[in-house]
């Protein structure tokens, strides 16, 4: 038996689903229908991420998920270190999961822009927000498109978890 010798490090397949907001119509033109859309900061990605995503997956035939920028994020007022992890690293490790076939960012508060551009087929939130309270759903509605509040099977919260390991 011989020992391997890598000469080069593995493709890393997942960073071809990051898609930068200028070129994604033209990305997004090539996916099939229906199309998902959902949106966050995933900071610290944890199991009621996944789930949730799993679940939104499951609604169309690509999935969509628009990461809040940096700065985005710093405007929700989540706390004066938030996010924790850059937007190079979440738009990474959410670009990692099967479920999900395409990501970017935005750099607004909402991301109803990046909506209104790529008219979704299906616009999903997760179950604490209330259907009519989520961005973008007049829109999508209005081009018959369908929108989802997904109810949180694994109750968790990146602000909470951040507290806990803080107060030991």
């Amino acid at each position: 038996m011989t020992d391997a010798v890598a000469t080069s490090p593995p493709a890393v397949d997942f960073e071809r689903k990051i898609c930068a907001p200028a070129v994604l119509p033209s990305r997004v033109s090539a996916l099939a229908r229906p199309l998902v859309f959902t949106n966050g900061c995933f900071d610290i990605l944890h199991r009621g991420h996944v789930t949730y995503l799993c679940q939104a997956r499951a609604l169309g035939a690509n999935l969509l998920v628009a990461l809040n920028s940096d700065a985005s994020v710093r405007r929700q007022g989540k706390g004066d270190d938030r996010p924790i992890n850059s937007l190079a690293d979440r738009v990474a490790v959410v670009a990692a999961l099967s479920s999900v076939d395409i990501v970017t960012w935005f750099d607004e508060d909402t991301p109803l822009d990046l909506i209104r551009m790529l008219r979704p087929d299906v616009l999903v939130k997760g179950g604490d927000w209330l259907v009519d309270q989520i961005v973008g759903a007049r829109d999508v509605r209005s081009w018959h498109g369908s929108v989802y509040s997904i109810p949180i099977l694994h109750p968790a919260s990146t602000t909470a978890l951040l507290h806990r390991i803080r107060s030991h």
